[in-house]
């Protein structure tokens, strides 16, 4: 049998739609790998199966968990994911992975990292690499959630790399956002950074176990005092602190609940289904964003004329107003 008979075939629309809806974890690996793909025509196919498969997105919960490394994210996330399977969830995680601008290697590591949820028939991990970019982040991501709910996940945890900027874009993706903090590391506020501990809707202190328990409870407090001064987020919400133990299961449950609780809440108010059209339209305006750049970067005469103006620019010939200015020109005629 020679090599072309048996490579695999390239699954139909039909293939991948019907294959995810009956929630064939294969084809959602194929599918996810179609969506991260830079050829046009997969990026063409891709487009297609996220709208047929639309009615089938939008019903899962999008939890977002971000926290410096070392925090135990990884553990927390393995043990959390392995109680809502325990509880009849179907759980996908997806870890947002800043891959390196200069050699492409990952900062995160891959299934060994959640050794249960890995063999968990009910659970699904998947790396999300962005290329270095926070575009990747919010368009891979996005697409990759959906992809997710569509296969029938009803839970879908986007874990975060815990440094740069990339909270920020998760944040705005998700319908909760944890920040997971570490007891006594020094300054208490090691959590409390521009854009991190201000867009939590829920701080959780972890590994507080055996020693720890005490540290963690004065990080606690501290976390409350200073979320009496912050502006929440919503104003249907006040962000909890709790103290959990990924590596011991403790606290875990109320971790839940409480996330619950924030879901019932943001529902009854109205906020919640808002908040999912606010983040549909942003989703637009960050691919339109990207289709632009594509446009201009991919215009012969903006190719040919770019260095020169960069060149121009980096001289002092130039300012960079007038500079964007005869790119546009070029882009118009």
């Amino acid at each position: 049998m020679s090599a072309t008979q048996t490579r695999r075939s390239e699954p139909t629309l039909e293939d991948y739609r019907d294959g995810l809806r009956a929630g064939d974890r294969m084809l959602l690996a194929r599918a996810i790998t179609l969506i991260e793909s830079t050829k046009a025509e997969h990026a063409a196919l891709a487009q297609e199966l996220l709208q047929a498969l639309l009615p089938d997105t939008g019903k899962a919960y999008r939890v977002g968990i971000t926290g410096v490394p070392g925090v135990g994210k990884s553990t927390a996330i393995d043990q959390l994911g392995t109680n809502l399977t325990g509880l009849g969830h179907r759980v996908a995680v997806l870890a947002v992975d800043p891959s390196s601008t200069r050699s492409g290697g990952s900062v995160l590591g891959d299934k060994t990292r959640m050794p249960r949820l890995a063999q968990d028939d009910n659970a699904f991990i998947r790396p999300s690499p962005t290329s270095g970019t926070l575009g990747g982040v919010t368009r891979k991501t996005r697409e990759t959630m959906a992809l997710c709910e569509a296969a029938g996940f009803d839970v879908v945890l986007v874990e975060t790399v815990g440094v740069g900027q990339s909270e920020t874009a998760v944040a705005e993706m998700v319908d909760f956002f944890l920040a997971l903090m570490l007891p006594g590391a020094g300054d208490e506020l090691q959590g409390i950074k521009k854009g991190i501990v201000e867009i939590a809707d829920m701080i959780a202190v972890n590994k507080a176990d055996g020693d720890n328990v005490e540290r963690a409870n004065a990080a606690a407090s501290v976390y409350r005092a200073a979320l009496n001064i912050i502006t929440p987020t919503s104003p249907n919400w006040s962000p909890p602190v709790i103290t959990v133990s990924g590596k011991e299961n403790i606290g875990l449950d109320t971790l839940w609940v409480r996330i619950e609780d924030h879901r019932e809440t943001l529902t009854n108010s109205g906020e919640f289904a808002a908040r999912r059209q606010n983040q549909a339209v942003n989703w637009m305006h960050d691919m339109l964003e990207d289709r632009l750049k594509s446009a201009l970067r991919e215009n012969p005469k903006v190719a040919a004329s770019l260095s020169n103006i960069e060149t121009d620019v980096r001289d002092g010939k130039l300012t960079p107003a007038l500079g964007v200015e005869q790119i546009m020109a070029l882009m118009q005629n």
